[in-house]
């Protein structure tokens, strides 16, 4: 289906998904780089090009535990006929001493000590008697064996980290390595995450007649958190329009951007509705997806801070971030790759879907054994369905001009992994 922005569906305009994905990602911000403490930079992209200012190792070191010796000295050494040498000292890893050996010696080393001058080997314990005076080598070695050399793993004015290379362990170590306490990173947007809808009572409250639990502000705080943003729980709108905007203006001083999840007046504005206005107004619209295809978004207040509206149903507000608000949070992280990998996989059972709307459903997707996946749907695409939710681990996605998938059909099949 050529994407023109809208989609007619029963003589409805609708605005495409590709086309409300776009909006959103045109118009989120790039947060300025940060410096961190390097631990505190763990998960983060890199925004500096760090180079070394010192050479690692800074000294010739034994790479093993061993002795360092002369590999002329042990050129013909075998098990049958070894070479025996002289022990004239030992040094273990942290030891400053300068030390140097001549023909026919050789010096006890321990893994990270410094390489006495002279030697160009270490032979490694195994393959001596590890005598204490007098040492029998079983083997030649060629020069340089089990040596790390002064800047082998990197000299002075070398690349240490690339921008944009993801912060893990292993760039910890490096970072430290070369004396960097601090580094710049792309910082974690900052996401406060509300909840609008009179019908809404706190977790441990008991809901009462035509009432519900606000689980959304939990739920799309935890997949914002995972998805790699610094989110912020603010919880259900009050019922007051004043306090409403209050609210917004504080949330959009803290925030890159705010997410808001409600179920929102159709036959025309309501309360959160008229709140937006009075801060600048956001376009609700209708979006050629199924669950949920009421949306909203735009850019409020002064700075112009995105504000995205997802519906209220948990299931569409989880489906609704998946679609467009992971993108965009992984786009101000600095991520090359913003989208979810997708796989093929055979349906286990028939899928239908109404036409004109892309259909999100929750699957179990396994390895098929004779290769490649197979996808079983859960439930019926019912949005009230939590329990089923949480037991699936990927999205199905079914075209807008797709109705029907027999069972035994290729589907496009997102799977859902933590913080993948």
């Amino acid at each position: 289906m050529a994407d023109t922005g809208s989609v007619d569906v029963s003589g409805v305009r609708l605005r495409t998904v590709e086309h409300h994905l776009d909006e959103i990602l045109g118009a989120v911000p790039t947060p300025e780089p940060i410096e961190l403490a390097v631990l505190d930079a763990q998960g983060l992209l890199c925004a500096e090009l760090v180079t070394s200012e010192r050479a690692l190792p800074s000294f010739d070191q034994a790479g093993l535990d061993g002795y360092a010796v002369r590999s002329a000295d042990v050129a013909t050494a075998t098990v049958e006929t070894p070479v025996a040498l002289h022990v004239v000292g030992e040094s273990a890893a942290g030891s400053g001493d300068a030390t140097a050996i001549g023909p026919g010696l050789a010096w006890k080393v321990a893994v990270g000590a410094m390489m006495p001058v002279g030697a160009d080997v270490v032979v490694p314990a195994a393959w001596t008697d590890q005598g204490l005076a007098r040492v029998a080598v079983y083997a030649a070695l060629a020069p340089g064996s089990y040596v790390r050399r002064i800047g082998d793993d990197v000299a002075p004015g070398d690349v240490a980290v690339q921008v944009g290379t993801p912060i893990g362990p292993a760039q910890i170590s490096l970072l430290a390595a070369v004396g960097r306490e601090r580094v710049a990173v792309r910082p974690r947007p900052r996401i406060a995450v509300l909840c609008a809808g009179d019908e809404l009572v706190d977790v441990g409250r008991i809901a009462g007649p035509g009432q519900q639990v606000d689980v959304n502000s939990y739920a799309l705080a935890a997949a914002a958190r995972d998805a790699g943003a610094e989110a912020y729980r603010a919880g259900i709108m009050p019922n007051d329009r004043r306090r409403m905007v209050e609210l917004l203006e504080g949330q959009m001083l803290r925030s890159d951007v705010v997410l808001i999840a409600g179920t929102f007046a159709n036959g025309g504005p309501d309360l959160l509705q008229e709140a937006l206005a009075e801060l600048g107004g956001l376009a609700f619209t209708q979006v050629a997806m199924h669950p949920g295809p009421v949306h909203a978004f735009g850019r409020l207040g002064p700075e112009g801070v995105p504000v995205i509206c997802v519906p209220g149903e948990p299931v569409a507000a989880l489906v609704a971030f998946e679609v467009f608000v992971r993108p965009a949070i992984r786009l101000m992280l600095g991520k090359r790759q913003l989208f979810r990998r997708t796989v093929q996989a055979v349906s286990a059972e028939q899928l239908l879907s109404p036409l004109g709307y892309r259909q999100y459903l929750h699957g179990q997707v396994m390895r098929h054994p004779d290769g490649g996946y197979v996808v079983e749907p859960i439930g019926d695409g019912d949005q009230a369905m939590l329990a089923r939710m949480a037991r699936a681990n990927c999205l199905i996605v079914v075209d807008e001009d797709v109705t029907e998938v027999a069972a035994g059909g290729l589907v496009t099949v997102m799977p859902m992994l933590l913080g993948g």
